[in-house]
């Protein structure tokens, strides 16, 4: 099986650099505004996919034209929820402890699956429940530890 046709790879992928997002943002926000900070990383974020998608040729090759008008506005709401969730950890990095921080943060795990469920129809087992309610309870605990 090819790694990089796995869903595993690219969420641990994605976890490790989370990771690495709140360490280095925790640095990086010390000494000035988090909502100062949270626009330099989106900056940095549009320019580096920009380049990603340019050296990949996605940009030039009719790609933004296919995308529907039901795409457009989801993935537009997608974009404000990001922002508003940016703007929030930041500022909840500046306040807070990196290490209390994050899992809170992770709540949104919980969340997904309750909202995937009730809005998109998904199932889950009970044992993925039993997961979900694992992952809540340890960020409370982490949380209320703090």
């Amino acid at each position: 099986m090819d790694l990089t046709s796995s869903w595993w790879f690219w969420a641990l992928l994605s976890a490790m650099f989370a990771a690495l997002t709140a360490i280095f943002a925790k640095v990086g926000v010390k000494d000035i505004d988090s909502d100062v900070a949270t626009f330099i990383r989106t900056i940095v974020i549009l320019v580096t996919l920009g380049l990603i998608l340019l050296a990949l040729g996605k940009l030039d090759t009719g790609g933004l034209s296919a995308i529907g008008v039901r795409s457009w506005i989801f993935l537009v709401l997608s974009g404000l929820a990001t922002g508003a969730s940016w703007i929030c950890y930041f500022r909840a990095l500046k306040i807070g402890d990196a290490s209390l921080v994050a899992p809170v943060d992770k709540l949104s795990v919980v969340l997904v699956a309750i909202f995937g469920v009730t809005l998109l129809g998904e199932r889950l087992s009970g044992m993925q429940w039993v997961g979900i309610a694992l992952v809540g309870g340890g960020a409370v605990v982490l949380a209320l530890s703090g």
